[in-house]
């Protein structure tokens, strides 16, 4: 048994050779999920900026430190909450709990080998929904603009991993 399974595992190694990886890095879709994940975790991470920026301009910090240098008097009105920064700082939250999935389950998607078209559809859909979620998130748009972007983006993850689910399932 023992060495069975030893056999297995030399022979799985055996089979992952660079010139595979070199491959990879030549598909039209593992080019394409690179393209739009790097778009949207570039996006993501721009959300932490913007939230220094609006704790800057509406002089609402949350840690001590942040305001060391000001007078007592001044600590007491800066250390607060803001609207405006909370708003960001929810928007920057909801893109770490979605952004970090996509690009996860989309890594796995293209190892499925999905057609071109159908993984541009997924990846497009998903950073357009994403982009226009921050835009009606710190724009305020009435709803139901900001849910139903934050679904489009949702249901295009679970689409992908019901893809790599019904591929390689292995119970």
């Amino acid at each position: 048994m023992q060495q069975a399974l030893s056999t297995s595992a030399e022979s799985r190694r055996e089979t992952w050779k660079p010139a595979e990886m070199e491959k990879l890095m030549e598909d039209e879709v593992f080019k394409a999920f690179t393209t739009y994940a790097a778009i949207v975790v570039v996006k993501m991470m721009l959300m932490a900026p913007m939230t220094a920026y609006y704790r800057l301009t509406r002089g609402a910090f949350a840690n001590e430190e942040d305001v060391a240098r000001k007078s007592a008097e001044e600590k007491k009105k800066m250390l607060r909450s803001d609207p405006d920064v909370e708003r960001v700082r929810r928007c920057h939250l909801n893109d770490l709990e979605n952004v970090v999935p996509f690009v996860l389950v989309g890594l796995l998607y293209t190892l499925t080998g999905p057609e071109l078209s159908s993984a541009l559809l997924h990846f497009r859909l998903f950073a357009g929904s994403r982009i226009f979620h921050t835009i009606a998130y710190v724009g305020a748009l009435p709803q139901p603009c900001r849910g139903l972007s934050f679904i489009l983006g949702l249901v295009v993850t679970f689409s992908m991993a019901y893809r790599v689910l019904s591929t390689v399932l292995l119970l």
